[in-house]
């Protein structure tokens, strides 16, 4: 091919050292790159020098003794560690390897030699080749096994977090529970001035927000954990959506704000759990709320896209930078730092809503204009399979019969307020604070209901409920676990434990009305 060098080239410039000898060891053809090394030109070893001649005496010994020996026999010899004198008299080490050929009677042995200092020199880079290798490699597992460490520990800390804040918001629902119980009495007297009913109000209207905090706090735990289930059934959407704006309809008269609610789907059904979509949309209105300048103005419409409901809170607030448009549903998000807001809640509200949504199988987006020039936050729920709700039945209002119960509580203020609010609805309580303590009081006492706190210094609310049980009259008793621990996995234990019902502190006390109402026992 044009371009490349021909045999001779290649024979004369090839990177080794090559030669022709007869049988005698007189050379009879050289290459360039021998004759370079040695210090000869061609001329003057070409049929005037034995190859032999050129070694030392230990060499030539070697060559007589071994390798004419292993050419006769074998018919070549290779990777001979071996020394040749240059012209000079220096000694180059050099690698040999010899062939040995007979041509027309002829013999002719072919000589390649490698010269040590470059074979050397070649294993040297090659070696620090391997080595710079092995550290690369070395420090690539090392930060490989750092990495795993390192995400080993941000788990660990992710779910120690994530522990923490589910331990947080059940402490935090002891103390709500005797205020909730307080408030509750307090509301129960019909002949209250109206100026301490305002300030019961406020009461309430904190309390309210208080136990809505700590709620999102358990609910992005569970998100967090994937330990959140939903209750799912059919439900009207609308109904949803009037129940929020009822809970926020405080806070927009407060900051002097108008709500204009546009329902176009009246009648859509979703299946869903109301609880939670009620959490989404009462954090998005009070968002908006908070967010937006006192005498704002925020909407909230309800129409149907395609085969999914839609659901959008719009507000002439604050807006939301281009920048934070990605991030505004992390958990922890907040537009400004802690000290700047006045108004800012725990940065937990949006990350719930996405987290909510998701598990309903629907979507989330924010979108705004940019600073100062509002947001909207749309949320998008598939529909129900089957449109269309029963008639709900109508019902009176629960009538709580004389009931005696017993409460279990370590906490004494939860304890003496929710048995307060039973004595005023028509109850016969009696409260202790140990599960030692009930047992004792249960060979006198014989109570038709127990509420039981799950978290007793002594035994577990579980064991407690399985003993009482056991006791003659036991399986009569109406038992009801009253905890701050409300995930699915306390329910079933609680059920497991004996308990025929579980309610989530702060007690719901309608819900505590119509269990009370029920039948008891047989």
């Amino acid at each position: 091919m044009s371009g490349l060098p021909d045999d001779a080239s290649l024979y004369q410039q090839a990177p080794c050292g090559l030669l022709v000898t007869d049988a005698a060891g007189l050379i009879l053809r050289v290459n360039a790159t021998l004759c370079r090394w040695l210090g000869y030109s061609q001329a003057a070893l070409v049929n005037k020098i034995r190859i032999q001649d050129r070694l030392p005496v230990g060499a030539r010994i070697f060559h007589q003794t071994h390798c004419l020996p292993i050419l006769q026999v074998q018919g070549s010899v290779g990777q001979l560690q071996m020394e040749i004198r240059d012209a000079g008299g220096q000694r180059v080490p050099v690698l040999v390897s010899i062939g040995r050929r007979t041509v027309d009677g002829r013999i002719f042995d072919e000589w390649s030699l490698q010269a040590m200092n470059e074979r050397r020199s070649y294993e040297r880079e090659l070696l620090a080749a391997r080595k710079t290798a092995e550290q690369a490699l070395d420090a690539r597992l090392d930060a490989e096994a750092q990495l795993r460490s390192l995400n080993a520990e941000l788990s660990d800390a992710d779910r120690r977090k994530d522990e923490f804040l589910a331990t947080l918001s059940h402490e935090l629902r002891n103390p709500l529970a005797p205020m909730r119980s307080a408030l509750e009495i307090l509301k129960l007297d019909p002949a209250r001035p109206v100026t301490e009913k305002g300030l019961l109000d406020v009461f309430d209207r904190q309390l309210r927000h208080m136990a809505h905090l700590v709620d999102d706090l358990m609910e992005v735990s569970r998100i967090t954990q994937n330990r959140l289930e939903l209750r799912r059934e059919p439900v009207v959407l609308a109904d949803i959506v009037h129940a929020a704006v009822d809970d926020v309809a405080y806070m927009m008269r407060a900051a002097s704000h108008t709500l204009n609610l546009h329902i176009e789907a009246q009648g859509v059904v979703v299946d869903a759990d109301p609880t939670r979509l009620g959490q989404v949309l009462v954090n998005l209105l009070t968002n908006a709320c908070k967010y937006t300048p006192n005498g704002g103005v925020i909407s909230l419409t309800l129409r149907l896209d395609g085969e999914q409901a839609l659901i959008a809170v719009r507000d002439n607030g604050i807006g939301i930078p281009e920048h934070a448009l990605g991030t505004i549903f992390a958990m922890f998000s907040q537009l400004e730092p802690a000290l700047q807001r006045s108004k800012g809640g725990l940065g937990i509200g949006l990350a719930l809503v996405r987290g909510i949504v998701a598990l309903h199988g629907g979507s989330v987006e924010a979108w705004s204009a940019g600073e100062g020039l509002g947001s909207t936050f749309t949320v998008r729920l598939p529909l129900a399979p089957v449109q269309g709700m029963p008639d709900a039945a109508t019902g009176v209002e629960d009538a709580v019969a004389p009931t005696s119960v017993l409460v279990v509580d370590d906490n004494v203020d939860a304890a003496e307020m929710l048995a307060m609010f039973l004595s005023m609805s028509g109850c016969t309580p009696q409260t202790v604070h140990t599960a030692t303590a009930a047992l004792n009081l249960l060979e006198t006492f014989r109570p038709q209901v127990a509420l039981l706190d799950i978290g007793l210094p002594d035994l577990t609310g579980y064991e407690l409920a399985r003993r009482i049980r056991l006791l003659p009259g036991g399986q009569d008793m109406l038992l009801i676990a009253a905890t701050g621990w409300g995930q699915a996995s306390d329910r079933q234990l609680a059920f497991e434990a004996g308990f025929d019902h579980h309610l989530t502190k702060p007690i719901d006390f309608d819900r505590l009305r119509a269990l009370l109402a029920e039948p008891k026992r047989p």
